[in-house]
This record gives C-alpha cells, sequence and structure tokens, in this order.
C-alpha cells in the first residue's frame, strides 16, 4: 500500500534538515560512488539525484567513480580474461587502454550526464587532466596498477570555483607518460585528505562495519580508527572490508574530518548520511 505524506509532514522534514545544511554548505564532500549502486540503474538515477539536490544547497561534492564491471564486460567483448591477485585487476598495456576508455570515457561522461540531467551541473575528469593523479607501478605482478605518489588538488579546486562537481576517473599518471590503473577506493581517500574534506562517504554493498557479518543489525554506528584498528586484529573486520577500513584510516591521517562507509544499495543513503540526525552506515572519526 502506497504511502502518503501531508504537506505539513514534509515542512518538518525540510525544517529537520536545516542544520545539516548549513552545516554542510560551502564545505567540500567526497563521494567515493561503485558497487551495485552504480550496476542497478534506478539507484544510480538516485545517487544522481542526491548528488544534484546537495550541489543545489551548496555543499561542494567531489565524487569520485570506479567502474570494475564495466570494465570487466568490454574486456570480454574485446575477448580478454580479467585476471586479478589480491583483489587488484593485473592490468597489462592493452588492458590499461581500455581501462582508460571505459572510465574515462563511457562511465564518466554518462554520471556526468545523469548528474547534468537533474539540475547540477557537472564536469568530468580523469586523474591524468592536470596530473591530478600521480603514480607509480605498485608491484611488477600487477603490471600497471598504480600507487599515488602525489595528488594534484588544482583540477578539483578550480572546478568547484567555478561551481562544477567534479566527477572524477581513477586513473593515474607519471611523468614518463604511462598510465595507470588506479583502485577507486584508494584514491578517494588520498583526493579527500589532499582536499582536507569535510567527509568522504565510500559507498559500498554492505551496511558498514558488522559485528556480525550474518547480521546487519549488529551495525557499529561510530568507530575512530584505533578501535578500528582492533577490530581487524579481531577479525571482524575481514576480507574485503579490510582495505576499505584502511582507506578510511589512510583518509583521516592525511585530513579529513570523519570517512562513513555506508550501503549504496539504499535509495538516498547519501542524503540520509548528511541531512538527517541518524545517518547510515559506520562513521570512522579520528582518536
Amino acid at each position: 500500500m502506497e504511502q502518503f505524506i501531508s504537506n505539513a509532514q514534509r515542512a518538518e522534514v525540510l525544517v529537520e534538515a536545516l542544520p545539516h545544511i548549513k552545516r554542510y554548505n560551502g564545505k567540500i564532500v567526497v563521494v567515493k560512488y561503485g558497487g551495485n549502486a552504480m550496476i542497478d540503474e534506478n539507484l544510480k538515477m538516485q545517487v544522481m539525484e542526491d548528488v544534484a539536490l546537495l550541489w543545489l544547497i551548496g555543499v561542494k561534492i567531489v565524487l569520485v567513480h570506479g567502474g570494475g564491471p564495466e570494465i570487466s564486460e568490454m574486456m570480454e567483448k574485446l575477448g580478454k580474461k580479467a585476471v586479478f591477485e589480491d583483489g587488484l585487476r593485473v592490468t597489462d598495456k592493452e588492458t590499461v587502454d581500455i581501462v582508460q576508455m571505459v572510465l574515462a570515457g563511457k562511465v564518466n561522461k554518462t554520471l556526468v550526464n545523469l548528474i547534468e540531467s537533474k539540475g547540477g551541473r557537472a564536469m568530468g575528469i580523469s586523474g591524468m587532466d592536470g596530473r591530478l593523479i600521480e603514480a607509480k607501478i605498485k608491484d611488477e605482478r600487477l603490471g600497471y596498477v598504480g600507487k599515488i605518489t602525489k595528488v594534484n588538488t588544482r583540477p578539483i579546486t578550480d572546478l568547484l570555483e567555478k561551481n562544477y562537481i567534479p566527477v572524477i576517473s581513477t586513473i593515474g599518471c607519471d611523468r614518463e607518460g604511462n598510465s595507470y590503473n588506479i583502485n577507486g577506493d584508494t584514491a578517494a581517500a588520498h583526493i579527500a585528505g589532499a582536499l582536507g574534506a569535510e567527509r568522504l562517504i565510500m559507498m559500498t554493498d554492505i551496511a558498514g562495519i558488522l559485528k556480525d557479518r550474518e547480521d546487519p543489525s549488529s551495525l557499529i554506528h561510530y568507530v575512530s580508527i584505533k578501535e578500528a584498528q582492533t577490530l581487524k586484529e579481531q577479525g571482524i573486520v575481514s576480507g574485503g572490508m579490510i582495505p576499505k577500513v584502511e582507506c578510511c584510516i589512510e583518509a583521516i591521517r592525511e585530513g579529513v574530518k570523519n570517512v562513513v562507509i555506508m550501503d549504496g544499495r539504499v535509495p538516498h543513503s547519501i542524503l540520509m548520511e548528511l541531512l538527517t540526525d541518524e545517518g547510515a552506515g559506520t562513521m570512522v572519526t579520528g582518536e
């Protein structure tokens, strides 16, 4: 049965959001966008609506995106098999060209177009533009998978000053003209740190850090970076959550005020996180 809310209730919701709007107005918030929220077209539309709405109320949104499934799909079309080691895509010269084509091309421009269609002003760039992400080889076994050596924020701050939403694909470069495939979570952490962002939002496919991985109600709402290390040692943070938590810790050490790991599959989860008292997901803070 469809639920309706009255105009009075709508007004009440807006009034309750006011302190949060004031808090984030003019502040930089970095959103790492990927996972199922990127594959599901309805969710993708809702995320772009959230981004456009936050921009319209004065939040300086920076969207950092991945696109792993799209890269794998294109590789398959081109008859190339995707190989992973320790969760990272083995990237030879041909693969890095495919990564660049898919991320900086199709995925990036699709997101820019969607944000514009929702009333936002967006500009798509890659980590190669203005040498935004400088990198070197992370591990010879992985080929052109990059370890970030420097983030040059000027291309981002220039766009923010011109009132655009920067939409960033995570490809790095070096002084010799090589391109590198950069892990999206790592790139978002470094970018947010370099910008001194008010908040980094990591959209994932789980609710956040859970005491019991099988029980969504065991969500840990707040954790310091010291407590996060302890949870890792205890095995509560394990598997694919380990690199995400490590990225959160790195982002805070580099200057981000706090980081939120949350379920990007929940409709309008970004708005719930930023504009309500309850928030969404697990917030990782400094000591």
